[in-house]
């Protein structure tokens, strides 16, 4: 299966359903399911504009303690890229936002991730 690698915050808020784009510099042809790994990298930044974001539309963010880093996480399904979304979408920043949908997490299993897509056996 097809995986991606996602720093947390934005990792947690993908497989909780909350956030419904993810932000790329490249486009993918492909489309499906899609793994969401958690990266090792934490980006404190992105966290705080999610509590921005989470008080706006009324979610709760775990704490950063909280977010399991370094596997996989939870699986969407990647249905299309977009050049643009509603002026009122918070999660949209360009230049390609893939569209995410049916969201759900999985219980944590360690894995290294990599850049770009890349394959999971066994998933």
């Amino acid at each position: 299966m097809k995986a991606l690698s996602v720093r947390q915050p934005w990792a947690w808020a993908i497989v909780s359903g909350h956030k419904t784009i993810e932000n790329r510099s490249w486009q993918t042809t492909y489309r499906g399911p899609l793994l969401i790994h958690a990266g090792r990298t934490f980006d404190p930044v992105g966290y705080e504009r999610l509590l921005g974001i989470a008080k706006r539309l009324r979610f709760e963010v775990p704490s950063a303690a909280e977010l399991a880093r370094g596997g996989v996480v939870g699986r969407v399904n990647l249905v299309e890229i977009v050049t643009n979304a509603p002026r009122n979408d918070p999660w949209f920043v360009g230049p390609f936002g893939w569209r995410l949908a049916h969201a759900r997490k999985h219980r944590f299993r360690p894995l290294e991730g990599t850049l770009k897509l890349f394959n999971v056996d066994g998933s």
